[in-house]
């Protein structure tokens, strides 16, 4: 199905019509997140979570320069095994106009989510204010576009390189709502718990569901944040976790990193000095937004 610039999975656009339950999934994590073949492994994955619930998978991505919203099998390949750009939202008229493909980041995710019509997006962790951006001006494009997303995001957190708190600070400036998942403790990625309280949590998909009912009757074009800490049985151990970061902003300064380069030098030093421990809790903590997000889609579609 082509719709408004964009092309729907016959699947998904039929889930969509009939109000069932969808979840959109992000293909930057299949493409820059995760190494080969274990991509496509996690991708098929996530997809089949979903499945299990009966629910819709939307995996999307830029294909051939065209937003596409639900990858069949060979698209699915396409993004996991060619090296391909990420793409977020200010690169989406680049793709189409040069006919290239592009995985999407969250930001870029949302906002075709949201234009598709999918209420539920299940991601890893929200990009965010970067540390020193006073002085670096470094945000993610995520913040500013879930602004003006009506999804629910699925997330855990944002990843504990970030600045958390000025994240957070960011947020609540640009008026976009977030509930802690059975929790009042924003989580940190990889750990489950922040230094950060929130104001507002959830008991589960039924109340998540009614607050994102009420945000759209509310005529708010925002997105809501469902921050879920990944289980404390898989989270990783926070003396290492520690550790390590303090090491890799150590070698990131001692290279002399800067700007946009910071965080894919941060997660790869990561990957490699945690000896992949990282990569598992990655993992881990995506398949739990995958299943709750799954848990939120039937909740909405229920009403």
């Amino acid at each position: 199905m082509q719709e408004a610039g964009i092309k729907i999975h016959p699947e998904v656009a039929a889930a969509i019509s009939e109000g069932a339950a969808v979840v959109a999934l992000e293909s930057t994590i299949i493409s820059h997140g995760l190494p080969r073949p274990q991509n496509l492994l996690a991708a098929r994955a996530f997809e089949e979570l979903l499945r299990a619930q009966n629910v819709v998978p939307a995996t999307i991505a830029v294909i051939n320069g065209t937003p596409t919203i639900g990858l069949a099998e060979e698209e699915l390949e396409l993004i996991a095994n060619q090296d391909i750009p990420k793409a977020s939202v200010r690169d989406l008229p680049i793709l189409q106009a040069k006919g290239l493909s592009g995985a999407t980041t969250v930001a870029a995710t949302a906002h075709l989510a949201a234009k598709a019509g999918v209420k539920v997006f299940a991601t890893g962790g929200l990009g965010g204010v970067h540390r020193g951006a006073s002085e670096t001006f470094d945000e993610s494009a995520d913040l500013s576009t879930l602004a003006t997303s009506p999804v629910v995001v699925v997330s855990a957190g944002v990843k504990s390189v970030l600045d958390i708190g000025a994240t957070l600070e960011r947020l609540e400036t640009l008026s976009i709502p977030v509930v802690g998942y059975q929790t009042e403790v924003f989580p940190a990625f990889w750990l489950p718990k922040s230094d950060f309280h929130l104001d507002w949590s959830v008991d589960g998909p039924d109340e998540a569901a009614e607050v994102f009912r009420a945000l759209v009757q509310q005529d708010s074009d925002s997105a809501l944040v469902v921050a879920n800490p990944i289980p404390d049985a898989e989270a990783w151990d926070k003396s290492e976790h520690d550790a390590v970061l303090e090491k890799a902003f150590a070698a990131a300064d001692a290279e002399g990193v800067r700007g946009k380069e910071v965080t894919p030098f941060l997660l790869q030093y990561i990957v490699e000095a945690s000896g992949g421990r990282s990569l598992e809790v990655n993992l881990s903590l995506a398949r739990n937004n995958v299943n709750v997000a799954g848990e939120i889609a039937r909740a909405l579609a229920s009403k």
